[in-house]
């Protein structure tokens, strides 16, 4: 089985949108499951993980919604406000639904490096192993030292890294982001996707041998058994349609065993997402 790990749905407004800019004028239209469907189709995918794109509850439902009506969507991974006193009664609620995989709160957007340290979100990660949920960190790599410490703090909690912590590839390696990747990957707990690369490079205008050796990184720390690919759609679309992003990944461990190349596709994130095959 096949499974994109990363993607996201949202009917645009312009307002609670804003951080699609000018840049991303490709962005600014509706992305639904129905224009998603003949693309996974088209690409051999048999499922996808939904994520948070907004910090909202009507986002988690929205989302549960479109999962409960196209079977493809095999899980949500939604938002619910980790920092307020009420984060176990909302957890209980949503994990009713059985698409309800896993929450995220919108790291990158925090000034603060150190926010996963806050006594208020670590209460609500605390809360996240006894409804069976998932986290899915969205940070950039400056942040990855407040991650290695909150991962080592919640050893039983399972951890994904969404987008490599989005390092600069347009430069060259930076000898902090692959210190700190190497150590988080050092705790099982935590899962890396290979999403949102293509995207970090300047200007969109990425180039498949710039992106390698971030990818060799990763790889090298993690292993195949707990990396997941996914797309990034619709956002993969500011710099390649679906198929070049998906080709970035098959092509890299084209020599790797079938079993690896499975895992990577697909296997690792029903694994992770508690997905039923």
């Amino acid at each position: 089985m096949i499974i994109d790990s990363h993607q996201h749905f949202w009917k645009y407004n312009p307002i609670r949108d804003s951080w699609i800019d000018g840049s991303m004028e490709i962005l600014k239209k509706d992305f639904l499951p129905y224009d998603l469907a003949p693309i996974l189709k088209d690409n051999y995918v048999d499922g996808c993980i939904a994520v948070q794109a907004d910090q909202s509850e009507e986002e988690t439902k929205f989302l549960l919604k479109c999962a409960k009506e196209n079977p493809f969507i095999k899980g949500v991974v939604g938002w619910v406000d980790l920092q307020a006193d009420n984060v176990q009664e909302r957890l209980a609620y949503f994990s009713k639904d059985i698409l309800f995989k896993g929450v995220r709160h919108i790291i990158q957007a925090e000034s603060d490096e150190y926010f996963m340290l806050r006594p208020s979100f670590q209460n609500g990660i605390s809360k996240l192993e006894k409804f069976d949920l998932t986290y899915d960190v969205l940070i950039h790599q400056n942040q990855l030292p407040g991650l290695v410490e909150l991962v080592k703090r919640f050893p039983n909690q399972r951890f994904v890294l969404d987008h490599m912590a989005k390092p600069s590839v347009s430069e060259e390696l930076n000898a902090a982001w692959v210190h700190n990747i190497q150590n988080l990957a050092k705790h099982k707990n935590v899962y890396c996707k290979l999403s949102g690369i293509i995207t970090e490079a300047k200007n969109y205008a990425w180039e498949r041998e710039k992106i390698i050796p971030f990818i060799d990184i990763v790889v090298n720390a993690f292993g195949t058994n707990r990396l997941m690919y996914g797309s990034d759609w619709p956002v993969c679309l500011l710099a390649a349609q679906y198929g070049k992003v998906m080709d970035v990944f098959t092509d890299y461990f084209i020599g790797y065993k079938k079993g690896q190349l499975n895992k990577v596709m697909g296997n690792n994130a029903a694994k992770f997402y508690r997905i039923k095959q």
